[in-house]
């Protein structure tokens, strides 16, 4: 199927304006693209996994909007975009659009939900087998310690730096039978390999339900009963009722989120923990380090370990 793409050039201030005017006129659907820099809870809930480098904001935005050019006329399409232009002459008179011009292109339909498979396959991070769930397994990866994994629409596939520094982290001080709390789950691939390595529960937390639906559903490809794991959706900063479901006495609290979220989640963390408990984190690009330090240790913490992959950086932490 082949789409007709409008672009119109316009302003941050009237972008919301002018899609609530195609929404008027029957046109769903709009994409928008600007300079404007995206906020903490933005980068959370789209789980980027470093924010994009944007150019500098001058206030200008293009919203894009696509009609199907298999199933409307060219006739029925030019009506519409002079519609479209007739009501953005109007929309002048009440607010700065911009130049309001309109840019026509045209794009394919693309299966985006599938398509980023063709980069996802299977890899070994030391001796666990992490493989995508629409790969056979290979005779010569029997019997390993596997993880299958279908990250859905939800952020971890096991590939990035800052998920392998908090699995390594985990076999290396979980304990046979151990309480884990992965808060920020996504597609459950940490609650996964806790359990594989030999914890005995986990409970999760993430601030999206569509991860909670991703990580049981990986439970299910694993073999491993639902049972096992507790998943809630919330934010455990400052969601109390959250917080008291959760409970406390992990011997493990991992978080692969971000600096920023990490810095104001760190002094719920404690509470959650037993004494000697460890709290493993990454998503912590470099330059952010001693920020993300000097908050876990002014929650109570102590620094035990810091290990860097590439750009990102691991802290580890034990409670006294």
């Amino acid at each position: 199927m082949k789409w007709n793409s409008y672009t119109i050039d316009t302003t941050t201030e009237a972008e919301d304006l002018i899609v609530a005017m195609l929404d008027d006129l029957g046109i769903e659907g709009a994409m928008i693209e600007n300079h404007v820099p995206l906020t903490a809870d933005e980068i959370g809930e789209m789980f980027i996994d470093f924010p994009p480098e944007l150019g500098e904001d001058d206030g200008s935005s293009k919203v894009t909007f696509y009609l199907d050019a298999d199933e409307s006329t060219t006739q029925e399409r030019e009506a519409l975009l002079k519609r479209v232009m007739l009501a953005l002459e109007e929309q002048k008179q009440f607010a700065d659009i911009g130049p309001a011009t309109i840019t026509a292109g045209q794009t394919e339909d693309i299966d985006w939900i599938n398509n980023w498979k063709k980069f996802f396959s299977s890899f070994y991070l030391d001796d666990i087998l992490i493989k995508p769930t629409w790969e056979d397994l290979k005779p010569e990866d029997e019997g390993k310690v596997m993880i299958e994994i279908d990250p859905g629409i939800s952020f971890g596939t096991g590939k990035h730096e800052t998920t392998q520094l908090c699995i390594r982290q985990l076999r290396k001080y979980m304990k046979e039978g151990d309480r884990v709390l992965d808060v920020g789950c996504g597609s459950g691939i940490l609650s996964i390999v806790a359990l594989k390595l030999g914890a005995g529960s986990v409970v999760g937390t993430d601030i999206d339900n569509a991860c909670l639906t991703s990580t049981y559903e990986n439970f299910d490809v694993n073999h491993l009963a639902r049972e096992l794991g507790t998943f809630y959706c919330g934010n455990l900063i400052d969601d109390t009722q959250l917080q008291e479901t959760v409970g406390d006495d992990y011997d493990i609290v991992v978080a692969n989120i971000l600096a920023d979220v990490i810095i104001p989640m760190a002094p719920v963390i404690p509470a959650r923990m037993k004494p000697g408990a460890m709290f493993i984190t990454s998503g912590i690009i470099d330059f952010r380090e001693k920020e993300v330090a000097a908050a876990i240790e002014a929650a109570g913490l102590t620094i035990v370990e810091i290990n860097h992959q590439g750009e990102w950086v691991n802290i580890t932490a034990r409670k006294n």
